[in-house]
């Protein structure tokens, strides 16, 4: 039995997808009640709760052999902080696991993350990883770059931020580097962890087989929707000036029927640092060439 936090996500949806005709038993935490039906509609079960609630998390790994924890936010928003999410869930899902037995603990990560990163959303992701590797369960840690696929979190924001406006705003100069990976060579390298002769107690950092700048990825998918407009960079500094106004932006925006991406302190600061890795890192650690991020986007963009 395989319980999976963080099933209704990005990367969550994917792999329910690839597990569904596998004939693997699956169970997922589901908070929103709205999602349970979609999930079982894939002929897996459920149990409702959040990554904090320790008896729905009890009741829930049952029987359970393999824990999958992929939640995880990119910003603090109604109640839920990277502390409460990352350190503090992953403490409560250690616990619950090492209660019942649970035989692999999997940990969805990122590229960067360290217990002394200056940024909140790396820093914590680092506490939580050394939650895992200090639990004493048989664990992997999964610490990829940008993952993209249908939906991603990252190319919705940008396609909101390419038809907002006649310009192209970027924050910065734009040439932190990234290695986007396609969400479906993410899951073949998980399903490659599944197999009970995988290696255990393994972390694999990885990416796609390019690092590209941001303002190359902006260009990139620009040239995919056909967008024809000029990039205009802002100076980091007047960006972090104008957060406080960028509800009143939003507001004014939508009432125009625009959507403008919501924009943090910290998604700035994570914008303008690198993200990389060794470009064959999924090719050594796993035996095959990813997807570029060209033949990526023309899996999924319109």
């Amino acid at each position: 039995m395989i319980f999976i936090a963080g099933a209704t996500g990005f990367v969550g949806r994917h792999l329910l997808e690839a597990l569904k005709d596998s004939g693997r038993q699956v169970r997922c935490l589901v908070r929103s009640p709205g999602k349970e039906d979609a999930v079982r509609a894939l002929g897996f079960d459920t149990v409702p709760g959040e990554i904090t609630d320790a008896e729905a998390l009890r009741t829930g790994l049952h029987g359970v052999e393999t824990v999958v924890h992929l939640v995880g936010i990119i910003e603090e928003k109604k109640g839920a902080t990277f502390q409460n999410v990352h350190v503090d869930g992953t403490e409560t899902l250690v616990r619950e696991a090492r209660g019942a037995g649970v035989r692999h603990f999997f940990y969805q990560s990122a590229l960067g993350a360290d217990a002394d990163s200056p940024f909140a959303y790396l820093r914590t992701k680092g506490e939580a990883e050394a939650i895992v590797v200090d639990s004493g369960l048989p664990y992997t840690l999964f610490k990829p770059s940008l993952i993209v696929g249908p939906q991603d979190g990252f190319t919705e924001r940008m396609k909101q931020l390419l038809t907002a406006g006649p310009v192209v705003p970027v924050p910065g100069d734009g040439k932190a580097r990234f290695q986007p990976l396609y969400i479906g060579d993410w899951v073949r390298c998980f399903q490659q962890c599944l197999k009970t002769e995988a290696p255990r107690n393994a972390t694999f950092e990885f990416g796609g087989p390019e690092q590209l700048t941001y303002n190359e990825i902006l260009r990139e998918l620009m040239a995919m929707l056909d967008i024809d407009k000029p990039i205009v960079h802002m100076p980091m500094g007047l960006t972090r000036l104008s957060l406080p106004f960028m509800g009143v932006v939003q507001s004014l925006a939508a009432a125009m029927g625009r959507e403008i991406p919501a924009v943090t302190g910290e998604l700035l600061s994570l914008l303008s640092v690198d993200n990389i890795c060794e470009l064959d890192s999924v090719e050594r650690a796993f035996g095959f060439a990813p997807m570029r991020f060209s033949d990526a986007l023309r899996k999924f963009l319109p």
